[in-house]
């Protein structure tokens, strides 16, 4: 029975090892498929480990350089990475740390060969104490660890090789200054290959990000809508599942788009992103979406059976929810729209408006109505999701306001002018306001004001008109 037991554990393994490897370049494929920039990236630093290699292969530059032509080809492989940002930064850091290394492992050297044959030893060995000390302290450093963490590693091991090496080898300065070259020159073939070879940059990929991420919240309202009020055939509801996941990538993407971030401010003049465009604005975007994402998150765990309210409660607030839904979805498309074009913001103000005057008409509801008629703990669900919707609402004010600075600071293209006068949100146009008993409490627009350029905050005036409970009612249409 035990011989039986083990044979069939090795035919398991076995079939599984097949399996894993028939399904290998299926895997291979897919990773290519999704992004077709690995297979370049691949083939481009194939190409720059070849040119390198030439400081091998030809003795001419051989001579010249000897053993430590390796020193390039090891350069290559450590600092070419995916984006140009990152590989000037590993470049820099790599540069910048190897010539302060070897200046000061060639100053440590001849301070050492003063003290005697007796005392270099013990001064050089003090001295790699105490740089090789303080420089990983330094590394510890939020700060330096996000920026300067590989140049501090880079200085350690450098300053280290050289000072401790050259205690056996009188040509220091030789050795020092053939490994400073070496390096130097396989950095910048690194360099010239990755921007000059269909590049990849770091600030674009960011730009992309933050407005994607933007998309994502619209994808998810919209099958929100769709799944809470059981509106979709069921041959949509896995489409619907991919739409409510996609908010998760958003929660976790800090990290990315902070490097992306560090890399972009590095990266030479490319398309429309200038020196010195603002890439810090897109951090703040950023933070933002997550935000709004929390909400959203908190909004999913009401898809459960477990916290829905009744099928008759929520028919009553389907017409209002789904409006503060789609006006949302709109905005928040438009202003990924707006960033991924690099235009002003135009339409978004709108939708955002008449967003919180839809939000506002489902909170009333819920206080007049809901609470009246319906059993309080029934109730308390569908007012939770009605207030997490206004806050969603309120997110995607605060997210326009921030994509509005950018487009400033980054002086995004202005609409034409014909295509803004055919956009001009009014209050007849918008049909967002209705009053129901009397018209003498709105406010009259004067011509000049209605013909103006659209601002968020003069949008907003429209959508905070106090109104008493007794007496109105605003709905949306």
């Amino acid at each position: 029975m035990e011989v039986a037991s083990g044979t069939d554990q090795k035919e398991g393994m076995m079939n599984r090892g097949w399996g894993r490897f028939k399904a290998f370049p299926g895997k291979l494929k897919k990773l290519g498929k999704d992004d077709p920039r690995r297979i370049i990236h691949s083939l481009k630093v194939g190409l720059a480990i070849t040119l390198v290699s030439l400081f091998y292969y030809f003795e001419p530059l051989y001579d010249g350089f000897g053993v430590s032509a390796m020193w390039a080809v090891l350069t290559v492989v450590v600092v070419f990475e995916f984006s140009v940002g990152a590989t000037l930064s590993k470049g820099l850091n790599r540069g910048l740390a190897t010539f302060l290394a070897g200046t000061l492992g060639f100053g440590a050297h001849h301070l050492a060969i003063l003290s005697g044959e007796k005392g270099e030893p013990i001064l050089l060995g003090l001295l790699v104490f105490l740089l090789a000390s303080m420089m990983t302290f330094i590394r510890f450093f939020p700060r330096m660890k996000a920026n300067y963490d590989y140049g501090l590693l880079v200085f350690i091991l450098t300053f280290c090789l050289i000072s401790v090496s050259g205690y056996r080898d009188d040509e220091v300065l030789e050795m020092a200054y053939q490994r400073v070259s070496t390096i130097l020159l396989g950095g910048f073939t690194a360099l010239l290959v990755c921007i000059f070879i269909c590049p990849v940059w770091a600030g674009h990929d960011l730009h992309n990000l933050v407005a994607n991420n933007i998309e994502q919240l619209a994808f998810f309202l919209e099958g929100f809508g769709l799944e809470y009020f059981k509106t979709s055939d069921s041959e949509d509801e896995e489409s619907n599942k991919t739409l409510l996941e996609g908010y998760k990538s958003v929660l976790h993407s800090k990290q990315t788009e902070e490097s992306l971030a560090i890399f972009a401010r590095l990266e030479p003049f490319h398309g429309r992103f200038r020196f010195g465009h603002p890439w810090k604005q897109y951090l703040k975007i950023g933070s933002l979406t997550r935000k709004c994402a929390y909400r959203i998150e908190a909004l999913h765990g009401y898809l459960d059976t477990e916290n829905q309210t009744p099928q008759e409660i929520r028919s009553k607030i389907q017409e209002a929810s789904t409006k503060v839904s789609s006006e949302s979805i709109k905005a928040l498309n438009e202003l990924a729209m707006e960033i991924k074009t690099m235009t002003t913001p135009s339409a978004a103000i709108l939708h955002i408006t008449r967003s919180k005057i839809a939000a506002k008409n489902l909170k009333f509801m819920m206080n007049t109505e809901l609470c009246k008629e319906s059993d309080l703990l029934e109730v308390i669900p569908a007012v939770t999701m009605a207030s997490l919707l206004a806050d969603v609402v309120s997110c995607s004010e605060k997210i326009a306001e921030s994509v509005h600075e950018l487009a400033s600071l980054a002086k995004f293209k202005n609409v034409k002018p014909e295509v803004a006068a055919q956009s001009k949100p009014s209050l007849r146009n918008a049909e967002c306001v209705h009053e129901v008993a009397s018209v003498d409490k709105f406010k009259s627009v004067k011509p000049e004001v209605a013909t103006t350029k659209p601002s968020l905050r003069k949008m907003q005036s429209y959508s905070s008109i106090s109104v008493p409970q007794s007496h109105y009612v605003i709905t949306v249409e």
